[in-house]
């Protein structure tokens, strides 16, 4: 399979999709819904003039993004829904009222919650649903928006490679044809590292040194005990509860943090206060407010982790078959399904159980006034809408750059102008899939390959290239337009991504750059 050559002009025009989103989100300040469009036209253009995607590659190429938008979708829609559903039962303020008993300290309860509970939720539940159910808990404990939003989309990014049940580890051994027991070391080391780094840059974009000060022990304690439980499982075979175990272990050991006189106090008084849409209702006790989301982590794990009723739930399953196409410069893509949408076992199926649960629990107790349904059912839609549009933007430009080769182009630029240097590079290559296609997956199941066969020319230790592939893609999902879209629909900051992607897009790059250094030494 061939593109054009790599050259300066070349590897621009591959670049100029990703340019325009960056430009329009981070400097004109644009939400994903105006941007993504954007970005998708620009892509179909260069696509079809100077990389040879014809008509039959660029329909196929949309099929494809239709589908995994429609993947995506499904969770977006229905986490707004679950959201909406608790929200306007007040149980958000009740959630928040019930933490600050554990603990009243705010770089705790931020820690807590965006880094150690989104990961948890990363290991049971996957794509979307961290950031969805997180960002608004934090709202409601007084943080802002703008920090809820960026704190949870960097602090649950280390657990997805070992997350929903190591569904992108499991992309990167079938991509490169390697046995786990060979990759998980040096993965598990890597995102081991990024564990401590995502935490201490959750802190820093809440407080900067000051909530450093506070957090430190927490940071210490529990980015140790989550890393060295996700390393041990997935070191013992046992990598599809990695996720899982490191964020339980996680809220274990954090529990234990809180009971510090350091965490018992409240150290910015005034900080803390609390929305609520139910002043009116008598107090909800914290129990009934969390018991959505205890069920929702009862719901997934069982459906993932109990094979027969995983298997009876999964049978339906949507998805078309695309043809083999291939561009005049001989870039092929290969013929198969989309991806396919699980229609009872999906994540967003999960999520719509619990919303239906939810509402008849809090309905027959009284906890909705008049009209309660017609409210949710409309901020809803006006929440979705620009996620929708945002979505299906993205994701086609995304899918028109993979069939076309300009993905294949940047990765290849990248890696020729470091030369020697390449370890350094090859976690903002995974950084760059995931950032493209909202998706670790994705990103493994696209780079690996290209990362494996640019190690071994190289003589450098693959397993090594290939950690740093999966890390940086990781640590891209806290710049996906997808989840970020997704968590300022459910924040109430639609239109208003660019404020969260100047906060994340630091971290993503300094924390991808210490693994890039890391990976260089191993090498």
């Amino acid at each position: 399979m061939q593109t054009p050559p790599v050259t300066i002009l070349n590897w621009l025009l591959a670049f100029s999709p990703i340019a325009a989103v960056l430009i329009l989100m981070i400097g004109l300040r644009l939400g994903g819904d105006r941007a993504g469009p954007v970005g998708w036209l620009i892509a179909i253009i260069v696509s079809w003039l100077s990389f040879g995607a014809g008509k039959e590659v660029l329909f196929y190429s949309q099929v494809r993004g239709v589908w995994l938008s429609l993947y995506v979708l499904y969770i977006i829609w229905m986490a707004l829904v679950l959201y909406r559903v608790v929200d306007e039962a007040g149980a958000i303020a009740a959630i928040g009222q019930g933490i600050t008993k554990l603990t009243s300290e705010p770089t705790m309860q931020l820690l807590l919650l965006a880094w150690v509970f989104s990961a948890f939720l990363q290991g049971v539940a996957g794509f979307g649903v961290p950031i969805a159910v997180v960002a608004p808990l934090l709202i409601g404990l007084g943080f802002s928006p703008v920090v809820a939003v960026a704190t949870v989309a960097i602090g649950h990014s280390w657990s997805v490679t070992f997350g929903d049940m190591a569904s992108s580890f499991q992309a990167l051994m079938a991509a490169t044809n390697l046995p786990g027991n060979l990759l998980a070391p040096w993965s598990a080391l890597s995102l081991g590292v990024a564990c401590l780094g995502n935490g201490i840059a959750v802190a820093w974009v809440f407080g900067q040194g000051s909530a450093l000060r506070r957090g430190w022990p927490a940071l210490l304690l529990i980015g140790v005990a989550m890393a060295s439980v996700q390393g041990g499982l997935a070191v013992s075979g046992l990598w599809t509860l990695a996720g899982f175990g490191a964020g339980l272990a996680g809220l274990l050991v954090g529990a234990l943090v809180t009971r510090l006189p350091r965490y018992r106090s409240q150290t910015a008084g005034g900080f803390l206060a609390l929305h609520s849409g139910a002043e009116d209702r008598p107090p909800m006790p914290l129990g009934f407010a969390l018991a959505p989301y205890l069920l929702l982590i009862v719901v997934v794990a069982v459906a993932e982790f109990w094979p027969c009723l995983h298997r009876a739930l999964n049978q339906v399953q949507i998805q078309v078959q695309v043809p083999e196409v291939q561009t005049r410069y001989g870039w092929g893509t290969a013929a198969g399904p989309s991806r396919a949408v699980s229609l009872f076992g999906h994540a967003g199926a999960l999520l719509a159980y619990v919303s239906g649960i939810s509402y008849l629990v809090y309905r027959w107790t009284g906890r909705y006034s008049s009209g309660a349904a017609r409210r949710i059912v409309r901020r809803t839609v006006r929440s979705a809408t620009p996620a929708t549009i945002g979505i299906f933007s993205m994701v086609g430009m995304a899918t028109a750059m993979d069939h076309s080769g300009m993905i294949d182009l940047l990765a290849r630029g990248l890696s020729q102008v470091a030369g020697p240097l390449y370890p350094l590079m090859a976690p903002f290559i995974g950084l760059l899939g995931a950032f493209m296609t909202g998706s670790n997956t994705n990103s493994n199941v696209v780079f690996a390959p290209l990362q494996q066969h640019t190690a071994t020319l190289l003589g450098v230790e693959v397993p090594v290239i290939l950690a740093a592939q999966t890390t940086g893609g990781s640590l891209g999902s806290m710049l996906a337009p997808a989840k970020i879209i997704l968590g300022c629909s459910t924040a109430g900051l639609a239109g208003r991504e660019g404020e969260v992607f100047r906060k994340t897009l630091p971290v993503g790059l300094i924390l991808s750059g210490v693994i890039g250094v890391l990976t260089l030494l191993a090498s």
